[in-house]
C-alpha cells in the first residue's frame, strides 16, 4: 500500500448555529487520485479548507506525512507541500505566466534588487517541460483560456514542490478535449507520486480519473469506495441516503392550467444555455442543482438584475421586456435573494420602512412625505398575516431572527402586490421551527393564487415543497420532473448530468 500523505480523523467544525463537519474522516495516499463527492453543503469544501489552513478545526486530528499537525494558515499548508486550486482561479490577469508562477519569489539579479526575468522564464519553462505543456512564459494570463490558466495553477503548485494537490471542480468550465488534456496532466502527477484530491459533481468522469471515491453527506463521511465498487447509482444512493422529512408534503391542490410566466430560450454567455420553462398560477416550481448549476443566474435574469444575451419572457401570454428590477416589479415579479441581508433588507431601517420599500410611491403624500398611518396599517397587516415576531413595527430588522427577517422580505413583496415570487434558498440560515413556518407560508401564498419559483439546495425541501422540479447542471436544464417522477436519486442523477449530454 502506498504511503499515507493526509489522514483526517474525527474532524468537527462548527460555525454559529451550524455543525458543518461531524466526526468526518479522510485519507489520501501518495500516487492516487481520490475523488470527493457530495451534495451542496455536504462538507467537502470545509474539509479541504481545514487541510489548506483556511479554516481551523474544532476537534479531531489531521496527520500530514504521519505527523499530527494544526495547519494554521495557507502559507503553512504550502510549506507542508499542500496546494489548493480553487474553482475561482487565483491568478493576476495583467501579469505574465512566469510572473504569476513565481510572484513574491522571483529570482533576483546578483548585484541589484531587480527581478531576473530571464531566469524566471527559464524556471517556468522547466516546469512546462516537466508537464509537457506548450506555453510561452511571457504570455499574459488574460490571453489564456480557462483550461490553460488551470495548467498555470498546476505549474505554480509544483513550483512549491507540492506533494498534495487539491482540485475543486477543475473540469466545470472545460470542453471535452480540454478535460482530456487536464486528465493527462493529473495522471502524470499521480504516477510521479503526488496525491490528488479531486472534488467533482460530474460523476460520469470519475471512472476516467479516480482511484478511490469518498462520499460525504450532512458533514459526515459516509463511505470510501474503490473505483471498481463506485457505480454511479451507488454513489448517488450514498449522497442522498438521508431520511426525508417525516411530514408528508402538504402542497395545495394541483395548480390551474393558466401559465403566468413563460421563459423561452434564455441565454447568457456560458452561464445560461437555452433555458425554457413555464410557471402556472398557484404552482410552486422547485429549481434543483449543484453549486454553479445556474439556478440563481436564471432568477436574476428574470428579475432584471442581470442582463441576458437572447431569449424571451412572457407574463400571462404577453411578451415583456425586463431590463431592470423596477421593470420586474411593475410586471408583478418579486425576488427574495439568497443573501437577504445584502439584497433583501436594509438592516439599519425598521420593519415598517422595509415593508413598504418596494412600493414606496403608494405610501407617499404628494410623492414627497411618507403617509405614516397608511404605512403603519399595511405593516401591521403583514405582521398579522405572516406572523412576524417583532416587539414593535419600529424595530430595526437587524435585531430580528433570521426567520422573521425572511418574513419581512416576503411582506415587502406582498405589499408590492407581486403575483410571481422567486424564493432563492428561502430557509438558508434559519432554524427548523422557522423553516416549518416558511413552508406553511409558501403553501398559503399559492392557495391565494400566487405563483412561486423556489430555488433550494436541500433535496428534501425541494421534494416536499414543489409541484414540479426543474433540474439544472452547468447552465442547462437537464430535466423537468412532475410530482410523481421526482425522487432524490432522480434529481441527483440529472443534477450531475452534463448539460450537453442531457436528453
Amino acid at each position: 500500500m502506498s504511503k499515507t500523505l493526509i489522514l483526517m480523523e474525527g474532524i468537527e467544525k462548527r460555525f454559529p448555529g451550524v455543525l458543518a463537519l461531524d466526526q468526518a474522516s479522510f485519507e489520501l495516499r501518495a500516487g492516487e487520485v481520490h475523488a470527493l463527492v457530495g451534495e451542496n453543503g455536504a462538507g467537502k469544501s470545509t474539509l479541504m479548507k481545514i487541510i489548506g489552513g483556511i479554516y481551523s478545526k474544532n476537534s479531531g486530528h489531521l496527520y500530514v506525512d504521519g505527523q499530527d499537525v494544526v495547519v494554521e494558515n495557507p502559507r503553512m499548508a504550502q510549506d507542508l507541500g499542500i496546494s489548493i486550486i480553487h474553482q475561482e482561479l487565483n491568478l493576476m490577469p495583467h501579469l505574465t505566466i512566469a510572473q504569476n508562477i513565481f510572484i513574491g519569489r522571483e529570482p533576483r539579479e546578483k548585484i541589484s534588487f531587480m527581478v531576473d526575468d530571464k531566469k524566471t522564464n527559464k524556471e517556468a519553462k522547466a516546469l512546462f517541460k516537466m508537464l509537457n505543456l506548450n506555453l510561452d512564459p511571457n504570455t499574459k494570463v488574460a490571453d489564456l483560456t480557462v483550461a490553460k490558466q488551470q495548467m498555470v495553477e498546476i505549474a505554480k503548485a509544483l513550483s512549491f514542490n507540492a506533494k498534495v494537490l487539491i482540485m475543486d471542480e477543475p473540469t466545470a468550465a472545460l470542453t471535452d478535449s480540454e478535460i482530456e488534456d487536464l486528465f493527462s496532466i493529473i495522471r502524470q502527477l499521480r504516477d510521479s507520486g503526488v496525491g490528488i484530491i479531486h472534488i467533482s459533481h460530474r460523476l460520469e468522469e470519475l471512472k476516467l480519473i479516480a482511484d478511490r471515491v469518498t462520499v460525504m453527506r450532512d458533514g459526515k463521511t459516509i463511505d470510501t469506495l474503490t473505483i471498481e465498487e463506485a457505480s454511479k447509482d451507488k454513489i448517488i444512493g450514498l449522497m442522498v441516503g438521508r431520511t426525508i422529512y417525516e411530514a408528508e408534503p402538504e402542497l395545495p391542490e394541483n395548480p390551474s392550467d393558466e401559465v403566468v410566466l413563460e421563459v423561452r430560450n434564455l441565454n447568457r454567455g456560458k452561464e445560461l444555455k437555452d433555458i425554457s420553462f413555464e410557471l402556472r398560477k398557484g404552482e410552486i416550481v422547485g429549481f434543483a442543482g449543484l453549486m454553479g448549476a445556474g439556478r440563481t443566474e436564471v432568477a436574476r435574469a428574470i428579475f432584471g438584475a442581470d442582463s441576458f444575451d437572447s431569449g424571451e419572457i412572457y407574463i400571462k401570454g404577453q411578451k415583456v421586456q425586463i431590463k431592470t428590477p423596477q421593470d420586474a416589479v411593475s410586471r408583478g415579479i418579486g425576488y427574495l435573494s439568497e443573501d437577504r441581508k445584502r439584497y433583501g433588507l436594509t438592516l439599519g431601517m425598521d420593519v415598517t420602512e422595509n415593508t413598504v420599500m418596494a412600493s414606496m410611491k403608494e405610501f407617499l403624500n404628494n410623492y414627497i412625505w411618507l403617509n405614516f398611518k397608511k404605512s403603519k396599517d399595511k405593516t401591521n397587516e403583514m405582521i398579522e398575516t405572516l406572523k412576524i415576531k417583532t416587539p414593535k413595527i419600529t424595530q430595526k430588522v437587524k435585531f430580528l431572527s433570521g426567520g422573521n427577517q425572511q418574513k419581512v422580505v416576503i411582506g415587502k413583496w406582498l405589499t408590492a402586490d407581486t403575483d410571481i415570487l422567486i424564493f432563492d434558498e428561502p430557509t438558508r440560515g434559519i432554524d427548523v421551527g422557522a423553516k416549518s413556518e416558511i413552508y406553511k407560508l409558501l403553501n398559503d401564498l399559492v392557495e391565494r393564487g400566487k405563483s412561486i419559483i423556489m430555488i433550494s439546495s436541500e433535496l428534501p425541501e425541494v421534494l416536499r415543497m414543489s409541484h414540479r422540479v426543474v433540474v439544472m447542471c452547468e447552465g442547462r436544464i437537464t430535466g423537468i420532473l412532475s410530482a410523481k417522477e421526482m425522487t432524490q436519486e432522480k434529481i441527483m442523477e440529472l443534477a450531475t448530468m452534463r448539460g450537453d449530454t442531457a436528453q
